[in-house]
């Protein structure tokens, strides 16, 4: 029998095979799946291969292979779609800022704009309207894919339809159903135009300028449609440059109108004309500098020339708070004593700002220039905020795999760990962190966990270890270097964390696993060996702190589960430890040195340089309080370990 295409031969029936595949080497169920991957194949050609190994009569575990194989494929099938959507998205942000870069023309700005817009969301339709201060109403603008006169040239009262909305809270609106939603003011004349269109899903976003909304972007379509979070956030990114395109337009136009007022004046209007040039010349500069892969520290050196100046980005904790406050609020740069700070924002989260320093004469072009280097800024940032957070799952992944599917190839994850910079065949300390407050606000515990995630995962990503959220909170798996110990490790790691956070995180660590490629089985046994570890410190009170499994010797099983360790202590010794608080004594010293000493008061004295007349006085003294039979044996065991659990509960020095 034949053996038909994309069907490899050991995998057929038994009775299908030829004489010349005995003892042929088994091939790969996934060869027709990466087959499909290398010609772009749609989405339902995946089922060929299993529907053809069915109708054949393939083996039951052939046919299993095929379907996994199938859904792994599809899965990278669809991760490599969203990247090239991804890069398509970000492509068409950094050509439009280049567009703007170079503007000469605002309506063929907004119209590539408005193209783009619809081009990547993949509407019927998408349009802008601006608002018309002197009409006191808000008219169609650009449109594009629009087939209908009255739509094109609409005119809206303040505060009607959709747009009228999106203009009175400054914040995006979406409808499934346009004339099923009652949540806006519906006019005649606006329902005429959009049945016209036809639309149903309509999406718009704000177009700002500081507080003021100038405008609306819009993407509709003409049947029902849910839009996503990334396409709401993509638009406003759209609108975001098409209020900067207007700003600049109407900046050049007043820089002409006081160049034209200014016609006598030679001398200022070659000033003028020199901040224009400088204007460009930085447009031109940041369009280059995000085309080629600058990064934030490129665009303040590209605008200290341009400014003739030093320009900073600085972190949003590390810049006066009500300067950066008003510069966002505004929208503008404002003056900070003889600094100038230009707020960076990204749909509304607060990154930072770019810092002119020691300038306080600054020119309203130049002032844009800062502004125009912040929202760059703001665009880099978001980039590569987006390629640090697909780094920080697929290191999740592989730590996930490791924890969870101890039968992975090692020779696999070896090659997945190489791509992330990191070496599993060398000694790796396993540890589990968790924050150590609790809110009774869900959403504020939720984003404390994320904000722990976040920074576990920079620390393994410059630690070349792996880090992922689990059970409530954050596991990582770091190198041990040589000289270094899982203790040091774990007292690092939640310092490092703490401060990162703001939160007191106490981290518990195993100890060291040797080569966890090739035995994954090790790495899942030291997460729990963490766990306990991490349990252990907050029963003893050392929230905050770090430690490592070898710390508790034996103590760690009993502390395992959930003890009253603190009653415990208090309840075998605690009259002696309130009798050395109140009375400045050495009693519990001289106890740890007396068992140490095999109970010998002879040897105790020599370890504590005192006489054994003292040594008696001071065990008599803790035999009244501890009660005659203190020294019986049952008693002994219990003192010996509350005052070792009472060294461990003890603060750990820095």
């Amino acid at each position: 029998m034949s053996n038909p295409v994309g069907m490899p031969r050991d995998h057929m029936h038994p009775d299908q095979r030829s004489p010349a595949d005995a003892g042929a080497p088994l091939s790969s169920a996934e060869t027709p799946f990466l087959e499909l991957l290398a010609r772009g194949a749609s989405a339902e050609a995946y089922e060929q291969p299993v529907l053809l190994a069915r109708a054949e009569g393939r083996s039951t575990e052939w046919i299993v292979a095929l379907e996994q194989a199938k859904l792994l494929a599809l899965r990278v099938r669809s991760e490599l779609e969203g990247r090239r959507r991804r890069e398509a998205e970000l492509s068409a942000l950094f050509e439009t800022a280049h567009d703007l870069a170079g503007l000469r023309d605002l309506d063929a700005v907004l119209q590539a704009i408005v193209q783009r817009a619809r081009s990547l969301l993949g509407t019927d339709v998408a349009y802008l309207s601006l608002n018309d201060p002197v009409r006191g109403d808000t008219y169609m603008r650009v449109t594009e894919g629009s087939v209908a006169a009255r739509f094109q040239q609409l005119r809206l009262g303040m505060g009607e339809g959709l747009g009228g909305l999106v203009a009175q809270t400054a914040r995006p609106y979406v409808t499934d159903d346009y004339f099923k939603d009652d949540r806006f003011q519906h006019t005649l004349t606006i329902d005429a135009g959009v049945r016209d269109e036809g639309l149903v899903a309509i999406l718009g976003v704000p177009l700002t300028l500081g507080h003021h909304v100038i405008g609306v972007l819009f993407a509709a379509d003409r049947r029902a449609r849910v839009f996503e979070r990334e396409q709401i956030a993509l638009l406003g990114s759209f609108a975001a440059l098409a209020a900067a395109a207007i700003d600049t337009a109407n900046l050049l136009t007043e820089t002409r109108s006081a160049l034209s007022d200014l016609e006598r004046a030679n001398e200022i209007i070659r000033d003028r004309s020199g901040v224009i040039e400088r204007a460009s010349d930085v447009h031109d500069r940041l369009a280059q500098l995000v085309l080629h892969g600058g990064g934030v520290h490129d665009v303040a050196a590209a605008v200290s020339q341009v400014l003739d100046g030093t320009v900073e980005f600085t972190e949003a904790a590390a810049t006066p708070a009500r300067a950066l406050e008003a510069a966002r609020a505004e929208g503008h740069a404002v003056r900070h004593g003889d600094d100038w700070i230009a707020a960076v924002v990204a749909g509304g989260e607060l990154l930072g700002a770019l810092v002119l320093r020691g300038h306080p004469g600054l020119d309203p072009v130049d002032q844009s220039t800062l502004e125009r280097a912040a929202t760059v800024t703001s665009l880099l940032l978001l980039a590569r905020r987006s390629a640090a957070e697909a780094e920080q799952r697929v290191r999740g992944e592989l730590l996930d795999d490791l924890l969870d599917a101890r039968d992975r190839d090692p020779r696999l994850l070896r090659e997945r760990a190489a791509r992330l910079y990191a070496d599993l065949d060398a000694t790796h300390v396993v540890l589990a962190a968790r924050l150590d407050v609790t809110s009774a606000d869900a959403d504020q515990e939720a984003s404390a966990r994320r904000r722990l995630w976040s920074a576990a995962s920079h620390l393994a990503a410059t630690r070349h270890g792996l880090a992922a959220a689990r059970d409530g909170g954050t596991v990582l798996v770091l190198p041990l270097e040589g000289g270094d110990t899982a203790t040091a490790v774990a007292r690092r790691t939640a310092r490092h964390l703490g401060t990162a956070v703001q939160e007191s995180v106490t981290v518990g660590a195993s100890a060291p696993v040797e080569a966890p490629a090739a035995h994954p089985e090790a790495v899942a046994a030291a997460y729990d060996e963490s766990r306990r570890c991490l349990d252990a410190l907050r029963l003893l009170g050392r929230s905050g702190d770090g430690a490592a499994a070898e710390d508790f010797g034996f103590l760690g099983l009993l502390l395992a589960g959930d003890r009253d360790i603190a009653g415990f202590v208090d309840r075998t010794i605690g009259q002696v430890v309130a009798y050395d608080e109140r009375r400045g004594t050495d009693l519990l010293q001289t106890l740890d040195a007396y068992f140490a000493c095999g109970m010998s008061p002879a040897r105790t004295k020599d370890d504590l340089h005192v006489h054994v007349n003292t040594v008696a006085q001071r065990l008599e003294r803790v035999a009244r309080l501890l009660g005659a039979d203190w020294q019986s044996p049952a008693r002994v065991l219990e003192i010996q370990l509350a005052l070792r659990l009472h060294r461990l509960s003890a603060p750990t020095q820095r």
